[in-house]
């Protein structure tokens, strides 16, 4: 069966980094774009950054351009986020998503789901 479980999450000071990874297996992982949505308790869950399968273009949410990075290792089966200046309203789970189309677009272009990894941004 197909599963992203993603690594990485933690505590960590404002202002500082973290790098999160999503491992697939089960799935032609060069076909699919990539994604990581969050959610933060008590709040709808929301696109951080996605990435394309094939010319590996890269689409960001407002709120962490300029800050996060994703990248993707097809050898690897694998998608990054870089997490640089973290804030304390970056606080949430954060998800892996593999789509057959843009999961830029939204959530209901995601066809499976990561468990999740708790990032905490302490002031």
């Amino acid at each position: 069966q197909v599963r992203l479980v993603e690594s990485g999450g933690g505590l960590v000071q404002a202002g500082g980094s973290l790098k999160l990874s999503c491992v697939a297996s089960g799935l032609t992982f060069s076909s699919y774009y990539m994604g990581w949505f969050r959610q933060a308790p008590g709040k709808e869950r929301e696109f951080v950054a996605a990435i394309t399968w094939s010319e590996y273009w890269t689409y960001y949410a407002d709120s962490v351009k300029g800050r996060f990075t994703i990248s993707r290792d097809n050898a690897k089966n694998t998608v990054y986020l870089q997490m640089n200046s973290l804030r304390p309203e970056d606080t949430a789970d954060y998800y892996c998503a593999a789509g057959r189309r843009t999961v830029a677009a939204g959530d209901r272009f995601v066809d499976y789901w990561g468990q999740g990894t708790q990032v905490t941004v302490s002031s």
